[in-house]
């Protein structure tokens, strides 16, 4: 009977080591398996993290092509009929002055004339002699830059004339660019090929080579003078950020 126990006992016990062995396997093949999958999963992970972010410029300059040309003028007067007649009067000479250098009278537009009453705002000796004084603008818009260009040093022809002409910023010459868009495709395939340039050389570096683009984003336009003396030269610039991919 005590043998019959001690034979069970035995084999209780070598099931028990052989289940070890196996679960101790088991672990094993999991660990190696786990390693292993971890390694590859890692692997993937870096290459999918390999890229470069990089921005390209393009760059032009432009001549305008129309122009803003505002020609605001004052009087004065005591009575307001004969502050209309002057306003008048000044309004025929500027549109004289402009027609005899070629420019189309269609392209002109006038403003309401904006009145103040000087005795309003001065009393006693302060006042000014006449009593109201009128301002308005001439508004010329065109597409002949060049002979806005031409005709600007010789406003003073009207000043000459009595005209009271009273630039200002406000009320300052403007040059446009109105022809963004046909130049815009060129442009936004200047700055990708920029863009690409960089980021080959950045791949040389780095001993990887340049794959395709995983994102891009195109920067605004942004247009502005060459300088303050060249008002009617414009530059133009794009920036794109593109995301490639290296291998």
């Amino acid at each position: 009977m005590a043998g019959s126990e001690r034979s069970t006992s035995n084999v209780a016990s070598v099931s028990i080591i052989g289940g070890a062995f196996v679960l101790g396997g088991l672990l094993a093949l999991g660990l190696v398996w786990g390693g292993s999958y971890l390694k590859g999963a890692a692997e993937v992970w870096q290459q999918s993290s390999r890229s470069v972010t990089v921005r390209g410029l393009a760059e032009r300059e432009v001549t305008a092509d129309r122009v803003l040309w505002p020609l605001n003028y004052s009087v004065s007067a005591n009575t307001l009929a004969e502050l209309e007649q002057q306003l008048s009067r000044h309004e025929q000479l500027i549109r004289r002055f402009l027609s005899e250098r070629g420019f189309d009278m269609a392209e002109v537009s006038v403003t309401p004339p904006r009145i103040t009453d000087q005795f309003s705002f001065a009393y006693g000796s302060d006042r000014p002699d006449e009593r109201y004084r009128a301002e308005a603008t001439l508004l010329l818009r065109t597409n002949d830059v060049e002979g806005v260009r031409e005709a600007v040093p010789q406003a003073t022809a009207l000043v000459r004339q009595g005209v009271l002409l009273s630039p200002t910023y406000e009320y300052r010459t403007e040059f446009l660019f109105t022809a963004l868009d046909a130049i815009k495709p060129e442009m936004i395939a200047e700055a990708t090929a920029d863009a690409r340039n960089a980021a080959q050389q950045f791949a040389e570096d780095s001993g990887s080579a340049v794959g395709g683009i995983r994102q891009a984003t195109q920067g605004y336009f942004s247009i502005d003078d060459l300088d303050s003396y060249t008002p009617h030269i414009k530059r133009i610039r794009v920036v794109t950020t593109v995301d490639y991919a290296l291998e």
